[in-house]
């Protein structure tokens, strides 16, 4: 679809090597994707319910003003715990990093949207958004929080 949305009017000669770049860049968008995706689930399996295999834990974060019935008093005040602290690292980290990393992971905008929003580059975008996630682990670890 992007070949022929993108490059319709390329003369057909260029067309394989267009199809081939652009298939190598979606595949290389998927495992990058994957990538933080699985980093991401493995620092909030702290917040996981149950464990099963098609429970996803970075749909279990609830708003605090929610209802949690089914979790121990315990367990919420663990997890305002948490996000509370990761809450305040988040605040820590400089400017830039902060919105780009915001705007990736908690609004859940593309990098795309995310580099027009911030008025930067795609790359400027997954550069600060990679050393606000590293500097967020360490924080949390140094803090002993592990998730």
């Amino acid at each position: 679809m992007k070949l022929a949305e993108k490059y319709g009017d390329k003369p057909t000669g260029e067309l394989p090597m267009l199809f081939q770049r652009i298939l190598q860049n979606v595949i290389r968008d998927y495992y990058r994707r994957q990538k933080v995706r699985n980093m991401w689930t493995t620092l909030l399996s702290a917040f996981s319910g149950p464990e099963d295999d098609e429970h996803d834990p970075l749909e279990s974060i609830e708003s605090a003003d929610s209802d949690h019935k089914s979790e121990s008093p315990q367990a919420q005040l663990e997890q305002q715990q948490t996000l509370g602290a990761i809450e305040k690292e988040i605040e820590k980290l400089p400017p830039r990093q902060r919105e780009a990393f915001l705007m990736r992971y908690w609004e859940e905008m593309d990098i795309a949207e995310t580099a027009a929003a911030m008025g930067c580059s795609e790359g400027s975008v997954k550069t600060h958004c990679s050393r606000a996630t590293h500097t967020l682990a360490a924080a949390l670890a140094a803090k002993g929080i592990t998730l």
